[in-house]
């Protein structure tokens, strides 16, 4: 019998995979409870609702991401190497987590308690204040002008975010990562100091 612990990451798992599927389509405890072969009953003995669910992905999604960006904020370096690092684990942890990626975007948290929401836009906040302190330092070294932090890391989140978007509606088609490289040299050369080159993919 699986301890209290590993039915609760066992009943997460499961939710992850259901929203894998490339739907508008409502997921029910029914239905989690009907793939995990328990009852609805059994589910509410480890949450205390559906909403707790998604609390505990906004949870595992948050941690991932800000495990790194910490580490990386804690690193040094250049801030447009930073900031560049950010934006390419928000692309890499979407191709490889589908249904937190239908998270990300919103899109299934629509017909759920409006607090999801404010949670889930309390850690894109969180994201872009990471990526406006990466442009803070570059500005400090003189990589890019004054005056635009805030300007720059909206731009930088807003691609984040049209990337996952394209995801998404693709059915998982088109990858976050497609044109990386591209993208990053177009996104470093718009927010660089005039004169100054951005950095190589």
């Amino acid at each position: 019998m699986a301890k209290p612990g590993e039915r609760k990451l066992q009943i997460l798992q499961t939710l992850a995979e259901m929203l894998e599927a490339p739907t508008a389509e409502k997921i029910t405890t029914a239905a989690l409870a009907a793939r995990l072969e328990v009852s609805e009953a059994a589910l509410y003995r480890h949450f205390a609702s559906k909403a707790q669910m998604y609390e505990g992905l906004i949870e595992f999604i948050e941690s991932t991401l800000f495990g790194f960006i910490n580490k990386l904020a804690g690193e040094g370096g250049r801030g447009l190497d930073q900031a560049q690092a950010i934006l390419r684990l928000l692309l890499g942890f979407a191709e490889k987590n589908r249904g937190m990626t239908r998270m990300l975007t919103g899109e299934v948290l629509l017909h759920e308690k409006e607090r999801l929401q404010q949670r889930m836009n309390q850690l894109l906040d969180r994201i872009e204040a990471s990526l406006k302190q990466a442009i803070r330092i570059a500005v400090t070294q003189g990589d890019v002008p004054p005056g635009s932090e805030s300007a720059a890391a909206s731009l930088m989140l807003a691609y984040a975010q049209g990337r996952w978007q394209q995801f998404v509606k693709s059915g998982f088609r088109r990858l976050p990562t497609e044109h990386w490289d591209t993208h990053w040299a177009m996104l470093a050369r718009a927010v660089s100091t005039p004169g100054k080159p951005g950095l190589s993919p």
